[in-house]
C-alpha cells in the first residue's frame, strides 16, 4: 500500500504486538484477565522480535499490565536501550467472565450457544459477566488516544498487548464498525503484529499478522 505523498498533516506510525504463547494457549484454555506467564517458547518468541521490532524504533512503547505481555515488552525494550516502558492495564485482553480457566471443550459444554454467537459477530457479554467487545474497545480506544497524543508528527509508538485487543483497536482505528472488525480480522498469531500508518487524520493497515521468523502458534486471548 503506497501513501500519498501531498497529502499535509501528521505523519505517525502504530505498531501493535500480540504477546508471546503461554502454556494456557498452547494448551486451548480461555485467559482473559488470568495473568498466566509465557511457556519457554513464548519467551524464544519475544527474544525473536525484540530486533525486528526495535528496528522500527518506536520512541513510545506501552505494554498490557499483564505479565504475558509485560514480560514480552520488557524483552523487546532490552533492544531499545534508554526508551522507557509504560504499563496501562487498559490494554488488557477482554475480560472472558466464567470462561476463564476453562479448556476450549468445557466452554463449549458449559455455554453452547457462545460459538454460534462469536462466529455471526454477535456482541455478548463473555462469560456471562465479562465484557463485551464494545466494552473492551472503548476502554483500550480511550488508551490508545492517550497515547496517541504523546506521539509526534513521524514518530512511532509500540503497543504490546492481547489478541482480541489488537483485532479492536485496529478496527477502530480503520474506521471499521465493531461487528465488522470481529468477523473480517482474522485471530493474531502469538508475538505477531499490526502495523498501521497514519497520513493526515486517515490511518492505513500496512501489515496485518506480521512476524519475525519463528514457528508461532495461533491461540486467542
Amino acid at each position: 500500500m503506497t501513501p500519498p505523498v501531498d497529502r499535509p498533516g501528521r505523519r505517525r506510525r502504530l505498531l501493535i504486538l500480540r504477546h508471546g504463547i503461554t502454556e494456557h494457549n498452547a494448551q486451548g484454555i480461555w485467559q482473559g484477565h488470568l495473568d498466566s506467564v509465557l511457556s519457554d517458547e513464548g519467551i524464544a518468541q519475544a527474544e525473536a522480535v525484540a530486533d525486528v521490532i526495535a528496528g522500527h524504533d518506536p520512541s513510545l512503547v506501552v505494554t498490557s499490565d499483564l505479565r504475558r505481555a509485560r514480560d514480552t515488552a520488557e524483552t523487546v525494550m532490552r533492544a531499545l536501550p534508554g526508551r522507557e516502558l509504560r504499563v496501562d492495564p487498559r490494554f488488557r485482553e477482554i475480560h472472558v467472565g466464567q470462561w476463564q480457566g476453562l479448556a476450549q471443550q468445557e466452554m463449549l459444554e458449559r455455554f453452547p450457544d457462545a460459538p454460534d454467537l462469536l462466529m455471526a459477530g454477535e456482541d455478548f457479554r463473555r462469560g456471562d459477566d465479562g465484557e463485551t467487545y464494545a466494552e473492551l474497545g472503548d476502554r483500550a480506544g480511550a488508551a490508545l488516544a492517550d497515547l496517541l497524543e504523546d506521539l509526534p508528527d513521524g514518530g512511532t509508538a509500540l503497543v504490546v498487548t492481547h489478541g482480541v485487543t489488537t483485532r479492536v483497536l485496529t478496527g477502530d482505528l480503520l474506521g471499521l464498525d465493531r461487528r465488522t472488525s470481529w468477523t473480517v480480522l482474522s485471530g493474531l498469531g502469538n508475538c505477531h503484529w499490526a502495523e498501521l500508518g497514519q497520513y493526515g487524520d486517515q490511518w492505513r493497515l500496512h501489515g496485518w499478522n506480521l512476524r519475525a521468523r519463528f514457528g508461532a502458534r495461533r491461540a486467542d486471548g
